[in-house]
């Protein structure tokens, strides 16, 4: 796993309070010396962490939106479809595309239209399964933290995400090469820019778990570009069309906006870091063998609750159910066009998800054996209390960082009281 991660402790601001440690889903932050570290091994970019911190000490590392205007020839904004939901019930998709133009970009755009392709295609791989002794559910790839989620905490179910590049990743390669020979451009000359509503997506980026190179060049938090993009918004007269999507790409912005999309029995979605977890104990423990396919995202409502978004999460969702029904349940995609391009390899990974588990207690399995039994006697000697004040989230994992010599049973502060003969 690469050590480049899309969130960063800033130490002035970090009082050490354990919030962030005890809602990590991970458990890949400790508080050391009063600071908070986050473990790189562990970390799955989820932003939990960001949405806990009371003090705004951990703060995303998207890109800074002048640096890349300036740093390439031709430059492509490529919006999440949850952009279409931070601006009130009267703004639309189109004026959005817009305004996006109007801040500089020399094109953008409507990502929800692959989305929407995306659609029919994973549509079209899960009727081909039919009858195929295949484990199941296949389980999508789109959310960045959910797949490191499974590489690093469920590494043998790597082998069910579904083989369907992100819709934003297909995307970005076609605009890129399309643009570049259009224009007579290197590729290195055409910056293609995400407009993000979590710092996953830099994960995507830096690191893709599913082609060898992104064709993305940074991404730009919703929260960034919102004030800059409102101001245009508020005068702008609508002379050109940019949206291409139907309600069906556009609902990718919220939880179950896929299943609904697909249309097909025995589908599930599951939102909120803690609860795909849960679901995927259950697969691993061949639960939901009858599900044919399961859409999850880490944030609670879906990329609407992304935490580099501006808008109230529920109202966010609310107007993407509107624009769902404005802009219509059904496909605008052509079935025989998705069926040539699936052909043509168009919408295939380029490699397949890898695992990359937590570490073991030791590599050698003899001395692993060892030292699992040594820790399960230091947390028979722990209080057993959790409060995180060893700076570790549990017992169970400072009984971990113990056998693996990276703290000591004096941190928990009861077995310290202890040795220094104090009665409480």
């Amino acid at each position: 796993m690469s050590n480049y991660h899309s969130i960063a402790v800033k130490e002035d601001k970090c009082v050490g309070c354990v919030v962030c440690m005890k809602a990590c889903p991970t458990n890949a932050i400790r508080v050391k010396e009063g600071k908070a570290v986050i473990l790189d091994e562990r970390c799955i970019d989820c932003g939990v962490c960001l949405w806990a911190c009371p003090k705004q000490a951990i703060i995303p590392l998207t890109t800074a939106y002048l640096d890349l205007m300036y740093k390439f020839k031709y430059n492509i904004a490529m919006p999440s479809p949850a952009l279409y939901s931070q601006f009130g019930k009267d703004v639309l998709p189109n004026k959005i595309l817009l305004g996006l133009e109007r801040l500089g970009f020399d094109y953008v755009y409507d990502v929800a239209w692959t989305c929407e392709m995306t659609t029919a295609a994973i549509r079209y791989y899960l009727e081909n399964l039919k009858g195929q002794d295949e484990r199941r559910p296949k389980i999508s790839s789109t959310c960045p933290a959910v797949v490191r989620l499974i590489q690093v905490r469920f590494p043998e179910l790597t082998d069910l995400i579904i083989p369907i590049d992100a819709p934003r990743e297909l995307a970005a390669k076609a605009l890129k090469d399309r643009i570049s020979n259009k224009l007579d451009l290197s590729t290195e000359e055409i910056g293609v820019i995400y407009i993000t509503p979590c710092p996953s997506k830099m994960i995507s980026i830096n690191n893709p778990p599913t082609r060898e190179k992104s064709y993305f060049d940074g991404a730009i938090a919703i929260s960034d570009i919102y004030g800059s993009l409102l101001s245009y918004l508020r005068d702008l007269e609508e002379d050109t069309v940019l949206q291409q999507s139907s309600g069906v790409g556009i609902g990718w912005a919220v939880s179950e906006g896929v299943v609904n999309g697909l249309g097909l029995d025995n589908c599930l979605a599951v939102a909120g870091i803690e609860n795909v977890n849960k679901m995927l104990e259950d697969i691993e423990s061949y639960k939901l063998k009858n599900i044919e396919y399961l859409e999850c995202h880490a944030c609670p409502l879906g990329c609407v609750s992304g935490p580099l978004t501006v808008e109230n999460q529920y109202l966010a969702k609310s107007k993407i159910s509107r624009l769902i029904k404005m802009f219509g349940e059904q496909s605008r995609v052509i079935d025989e066009a998705i069926l040539q391009l699936w052909e043509e390899g168009y919408f295939s990974s380029e490699k397949k998800v890898a695992p990359t588990p937590i570490p073991p207690l030791d590599r050698e399995p003899r001395v692993a054996i060892e030292k699992m039994k040594e820790r399960e006697e230091i947390i028979k000697q722990l209080e057993g209390k959790e409060c995180g004040a060893c700076g570790a989230p549990d017992c169970q994992t400072l009984a971990e960082d113990i056998v693996q010599g990276k703290a000591e049973i004096t941190d928990c502060v009861f077995r310290l009281i202890e040795k220094a003969g104090v009665r409480v």
